[in-house]
């Protein structure tokens, strides 16, 4: 499917609200528990996406839609939910996510962007060159990975308690990376 900014809004609009309605008022072992050694709960997860609202998706957006020649974007932090997080609650996270979400997508809107916009071109500092469009499908491809995240690291949790259907439940053997 060709990138339409139209048919990406409604994914990045979901988001939030997919992810409050599958962890809301579940016990904190689904909340906090993942896949093990260097890997992320649920709750790392809306960190890192909340991360992301603030400093990746619409600020590399604006870098791009600048004038002037192409800018290199600013790396990236992926871990920084860890520090960001500290000391709050569940409910505070979904809440802040879907704020910030709201915010990023109205701001994204106003823009008006052309298909001469989604061409423009930025600079990731590990991939090179990039268009606007190519950002706004990552994001939203992004979204999407997250959430299957979430949901994977739910399903580990029951992984020795399904007897011999693993086999069966393809969503058991992904193996994360180190």
């Amino acid at each position: 499917m060709k990138f339409e900014l139209n048919k990406a809004i409604p994914v990045l609009e979901k988001t939030p609200l997919v992810i409050r309605t599958l962890l809301r008022d579940l016990p904190l072992e689904w909340i906090l528990e993942n896949e093990g050694k260097d890997t992320w709960s649920p709750f790392d997860v809306i960190g890192h996406l909340i991360h992301g609202e603030k400093t990746d998706w619409m600020v590399r957006t604006e870098l791009i839609l600048e004038d002037g020649t192409p800018k290199t974007f600013q790396p990236f932090d992926r871990f920084a939910q860890f520090e960001n997080s500290k000391d709050k609650n569940l409910e505070d996270l979904f809440d802040e996510f879907e704020e910030l979400r709201k915010n990023n997508l109205t701001s994204l809107k106003s823009k008006n962007l052309t298909s001469k916009d989604l061409d423009r071109i930025g600079v990731h500092p590990e991939l090179g060159e990039v268009t606007l469009a190519q950002l706004l499908s990552a994001w939203v491809v992004h979204d999407l990975g997250h959430i299957a995240q979430i949901s994977r690291v739910m399903a580990k949790q029951y992984k020795s308690e399904v007897g011999p259907w693993p086999k069966y439940l393809t969503i058991l053997n992904h193996i994360p990376k180190e």
